[in-house]
């Protein structure tokens, strides 16, 4: 399987996608039920720049709305954040896992290596999208959802293209520096700032000449739905791609090649000081085996300065100046926003700073970024040990499995909650610039309450990865439960029937008591300790029970 590594590229690869699928698959089915009794009049008054925000152009009805969620958004930051995570792992995840010598040692040269990773790049993301464009059609005729003339195809056209923008931006980072997180960061900052300021610049006046700077202007800024396929735009993202594509081959032919990750840490440094290391080695320990929790921590440590550098800058304090500047006339429109639409964001009201915070920070990227740290961590944890073959020479010291657990889950509190702080400090400061008068309380409990769903979702990844020993299971299923537990939290603030299983998700002791607004939910916050607790005390468990995976 070696000597093809295209194929074994697409063997490793197809759970996940095949996973992303099936998600919106799922979600697709679920807006089109939901989305039914939605009046499409309500848009009828609305601004075209308004409009824009939310992705919808044209004439709204279901079909519009639900295609709108399934492809326009969710499914462009789902089958996005697969293409760049692949993209990030072709060269820098096989240096970091210490497997490239292992590919390049076959008759294989490192440009062979680099096309076949990028040619299964190409066929996973235009095959699932070729296939959520064809279930999107068959949704809407088993459900009689009328679509009228709008263009599926086109739209996956302009989907695919846009994907491998995103894909091929982490492959180039990635050869060119070896570091998979670096890759993954940069790629999911360029993806959300576009998403963003495509959505929200045409608000503010004189804002709507600078989207075409944005990736995501050549992704659905022609309608591709209602207009087709406009191949000036698909060109400019596949010509993007190409060029990224062509950087990589550069770049991997260039450099040195790392057989594992060597970097010097920010963690490392400290302890070179002779001025810190005295202080550091009595917290953490003298040798750097017996100090876990601050090796997992080196690890780990991009990624946190990544995520709370966003949340702290983008989602939080450039949004408070922003909100400033949109006329009020267009805030006020907000008030006519029907639930059933925005539940799938998060909830919140264009019409006052605290609802516009809840759609654009709190409702969905504020946990989604804590998790992508939490669930990276807690699949790491155990399995990620036991996948690097490095997890015997950790017990082979005098050192339990206990203390492995609860150090590393030390770190996982530590970082997820640092980002929350981060989020908190962002929102506040936001505020504080645009003068938008949100109560410094109620930030620091919704950031809170973010911060504990996150963890939550954490040590559900730690909790499967310590029973299973496998890496890919453990992040799969806490990222599958997440978006489950999502949809069914929103969906239960569309439909009355789904009130009491809304109460099973997680999601709902988050904002379910419009924390922004009201403050600490105390209750629902214990919730969520409870079961994050009890999901770490099973991974204790399930640890000292099981037999230590040898290989994968």
């Amino acid at each position: 399987m070696l000597a093809n590594v295209f194929l074994k590229t697409m063997r490793d690869r197809w759970r996940g996608w095949t996973i992303a699928l099936g998600s919106l698959i799922a979600m697709g089915i679920s807006a089109m039920a939901a989305y039914q009794n939605i009046d499409p009049a309500i848009f009828d008054s609305m601004p075209e720049a308004y409009l824009s925000l939310l992705g919808l152009q044209g004439e709204m009805d279901v079909g519009a709305l639900s295609i709108s969620v399934v492809m326009g958004s969710y499914g462009a930051m789902v089958i996005a954040s697969m293409a760049f995570t692949m993209g990030a792992a072709a060269i820098a995840g096989e240096e970091r896992d210490g497997t490239l010598g292992l590919l390049l040692g076959n008759p294989k040269s490192r440009t062979h290596v680099l096309i076949s990773k990028a040619a299964s790049l190409v066929l996973f993301t235009a095959l699932i999208v070729m296939l959520l464009s064809a279930a999107t059609l068959l949704m809407a005729n088993l459900l009689d959802v009328s679509i009228g003339d709008m263009d599926v195809f086109a739209l996956g056209v302009h989907l695919v293209a846009n994907c491998l923008f995103y894909g091929f931006l982490a492959l180039f980072i990635g050869a060119w520096t070896g570091n998979r997180g670096a890759a993954i960061g940069i790629s999911i900052g360029v993806m959300v700032v576009s998403f963003l300021a495509v959505g929200l610049l045409p608000l503010i006046e004189g804002g709507t000449d600078w989207v075409k700077i944005f990736p995501n202007y050549y992704f659905d800024g022609s309608g591709p739905l209602y207009n087709g396929i406009k191949w000036g735009d698909v060109g400019v993202l596949l010509g993007a791609s190409a060029v990224f594509g062509a950087c990589a081959l550069v770049g991997v032919n260039r450099r040195d090649l790392k057989s594992q990750s060597v970097g010097i840490t920010i963690m490392d440094r400290i302890r070179a000081n002779p001025l810190t290391d005295k202080i550091i080695g009595r917290l953490a320990g003298a040798a750097r085996v017996s100090s876990i929790w601050f090796k997992t921590a080196s690890e780990y440590q991009t990624m946190l300065l990544l995520s709370a550098a966003y949340m702290f800058l983008i989602q939080g304090f450039m949004l408070g100046p922003f909100y400033a500047l949109i006329p009020e006339a267009t805030r006020a429109i907000g008030d006519q926003l029907p639930q059933e639409m925005i539940a799938l964001f998060g909830g919140g009201n264009m019409s006052t700073p605290e609802g516009f915070y809840q759609i654009e920070t709190f409702g969905m990227m504020a946990p989604v970024v804590i998790m992508i740290v939490t669930i990276a961590i807690g699949s790491g944890a155990i399995a990620g040990e036991e996948s690097k073959r490095t997890m015997g020479l950790l017990l082979a010291n005098p050192i339990s499995r206990s203390r492995i657990i609860g150090e590393k889950t030390f770190t996982m509190l530590l970082y997820g909650s640092i980002v929350g702080i981060a989020t908190f400090g962002g929102v506040a400061v936001g505020s504080i610039t645009g003068n938008l008068g949100i109560d410094i309380g109620n930030i620091a409990a919704t950031s809170a309450l973010a911060t504990l769903v996150g963890l939550l979702f954490g040590a559900l990844a730690l909790a499967v990865g310590a029973g299973t020993g496998r890496k890919k299971m453990a992040m799969w299923v806490a990222i599958g439960a997440a978006v489950f537990m999502h949809i069914l939290n929103s969906f239960g603030e569309i439909n009355n029937n789904l009130v009491a299983v809304q109460k099973l998700s997680p999601y709902y002791y988050y904002l379910g008591s419009d924390p922004l607004n009201n403050g600490m939910d105390w209750s629902g916050a214990t919730v969520l300790v409870v079961v994050t607790a009890l999901l770490t005390g099973a991974s204790f468990v399930l640890f000292q029970r099981r037999d230590i995976r040898q290989r994968d």
